[in-house]
């Protein structure tokens, strides 16, 4: 069992800038692929970008893209998401999602672990 801890979110102004982190618990971290999404009220989860489990390959969704940067350190067994000029409509509970694989994905199906999430509100 991978268990996942995010932490990093908050209370930030239109433009600002945040960074989530994501703390893993197994060694095999360095092998998974990890996935970022988020759950805005009424709506459903979606993709934010994944990292490969080398840390070389990243998506993003075309919503965050420019704006926000996924990285991963396999030493500190942490995986990172740094956001930029945050816009209203980036509010939600961020979700960091690790595979059992080392290759991206996109589809929220494809990740086994969870972590609890962490609210991101971003005033106007």
């Amino acid at each position: 069992q991978v268990l996942l801890v995010e932490s990093g979110g908050g209370l930030v102004q239109a433009g600002g800038s945040l960074r989530l982190s994501c703390a893993a618990s197994e060694r095999t971290f360095s092998s998974a692929a990890m996935g970022w999404f988020r759950q805005a009220p009424g709506k459903e989860r979606e993709f934010v970008s994944t990292v490969s489990g080398n840390g070389q390959t990243t998506f993003y969704a075309d919503s965050v893209k420019g704006r926000f940067t996924c990285s991963k350190d396999n030493a500190k067994n942490t995986v990172y998401l740094q956001m930029n000029s945050l816009k209203p409509e980036d509010t939600a509970i961020y979700y960091c999602a690790a595979r059992a694989t080392n290759a991206v994905s996109l589809r929220r199906e494809a990740y086994a672990y969870w972590g609890q999430g962490t609210q991101v509100t971003v005033s106007s």
